[in-house]
């Protein structure tokens, strides 16, 4: 038995899986336990090597273990504590780094992951318009809290046919009444824009959606869908929450929003801005947040952890490295490098491809269009991405089997070896179409 496996069947004894999260569990022969990560760099308990892009689902932006965020942080430890339950300089320091990169941001208040920042900012927009219901996105993911774990079944969905994937839980132990004040609308379904203000418009509180889906290959709102999002927000009084969890301070210094041009009312950050240590949080327009306070008519905000100072810590030295250094843009080139790469290999076997999302977290699709909607993830040769994927994990390259999961880039895979990389794509991929 080798080291991963005695570990897990260790794990079995204390944890269900084996595991401390639902996600971590890949299988009794094929779940990783990491004993160090350095760079782009992860290392197995058997002493492998990988190039990571799956980088914990998109927090590391730099590289595991950036000695300038790690000495930040150590220094907040060591000189200046963690956690007093008082207000610091640094929740200053580090909102004001957020709204000099951000222009949507007049005011923000912290949590301490993404489906806390979520939770605060749908809190935040339904106290603000008084209304109760809420609209998300097909295949967008905004967090593990109960109104928020429904998705489409597109995995039993017929794509030829005619009816629309059924919606159903996460899993079980969600009511079904957290369902009830919930509309879900597709990726540049102008139809189905319409119509969901024109039947509800007056009821909705916020519609909430990644513009670039980190759930989905990184598929894409349009600009003019965006767009006429963001006027029927406004014509009807609903607040747009972009979620920029897996984007912020990731696809560019202002995250998506400053690619699009368009803004939210709210807006919601974790991941990217922490290199790995917990630190999220939601913020917008000052009328909007001014909703949030102590006493009558106001949004309770509260978590004992919230702005704990070794994620702000983090987050002040992350932002900075991030605002004052060409880091983003190397990430960009890096990852258009990659693009290229890979792209030379699917062309050499014959294989159709099409690449989604920014080149700091682009989406692989093995079809011949770029999927524009969820629906079209569904129609994309997922099944070869797969075989491919697992093909490259065994030569050394770490990614998500699941091609609705991008690629992340940070900064140290700019030190990786690019000819390895497509030697050995070449080789996954030759074996991906020989299992077919």
């Amino acid at each position: 038995m080798n080291q991963q496996k005695r570990l897990l069947a260790e794990a079995h004894l204390h944890m269900p899986q084996g595991v401390a999260e639902n996600y971590r569990y890949w299988g009794e022969d094929r779940t990783v336990f990491v004993a160090h990560a350095q760079g782009c760099t992860l290392t197995d308990e058997d002493g492998r090597d990988f190039v990571d892009f799956r980088l914990g689902y998109g927090p590391i932006i730099l590289g595991y273990r950036d000695a300038r965020v790690d000495k930040a942080v150590i220094e907040q430890i060591t000189q200046r504590g963690t956690l007093t339950g008082f207000a610091t300089e640094l929740d200053t320091l580090v909102v004001k780094q957020i709204k000099a990169l951000c222009p949507q941001i007049d005011k923000m208040r912290f949590a301490n992951s993404g489906t806390e920042a979520v939770m605060g900012a749908v809190r935040t927009a339904r106290g603000f318009t008084k209304r109760d219901r809420i609209a998300i996105v097909e295949g967008s993911f905004h967090g593990l809290y109960d109104e928020m774990m429904w998705k489409s079944d597109i995995e039993q969905w017929d794509p030829r046919g005619s009816t629309p994937p059924q919606v159903i839980p996460f899993g079980v132990g969600v009511p079904a009444r957290s369902k009830e004040l919930l509309s879900i609308i597709s990726h540049n379904d102008f139809d189905a824009l319409e119509n969901l203000f024109k039947t509800q418009g007056e009821q909705l509180a916020c519609v909430v959606l990644e513009p670039i889906i980190g759930n989905a290959g990184s598929v894409s709102a349009s600009q003019a869908w965006l767009q006429r999002l963001r006027d029927l927000c406004t014509l009807h009084g609903t607040l747009l929450i972009i979620d920029e969890v897996k984007s912020g301070f990731r696809v560019a210094k202002g995250g998506a929003q400053s690619l699009y041009g368009i803004y939210g009312d709210l807006s919601t950050y974790a991941k990217a801005m922490g290199n790995g240590y917990p630190v999220a949080a939601f913020g917008g327009r000052a009328e909007v947040m001014d909703m949030v306070g102590s006493g009558p008519g106001l949004v309770v905000h509260g978590g004992t952890y919230t702005g704990n100072l070794v994620g702000l810590s983090a987050a002040h030295k992350t932002l900075d490295l991030l605002s004052q250094t060409d880091a983003l843009q190397t990430i960009n080139h890096t990852g258009e490098r990659l693009q290229a790469l890979l792209g030379r290999v699917f062309s050499a076997a014959g294989v159709e491809h099409a690449f989604a999302g920014p080149p700091a977290m682009f989406g692989i699709h093995f079809s011949a269009t770029v999927p524009t909607n969820y629906r079209d993830w569904r129609k994309t040769n997922s099944a070869l991405y797969n075989r491919f994927a697992w093909g490259l994990i065994d030569r050394g390259f770490m990614l998500e089997p699941d091609s609705r999961e991008p690629w992340f880039v940070c900064e140290a895979h700019q030190h990786m070896d690019f000819g390895q990389l497509e030697d050995m794509a070449t080789a996954a991929m030759k074996a991906a179409l020989s299992q077919a």
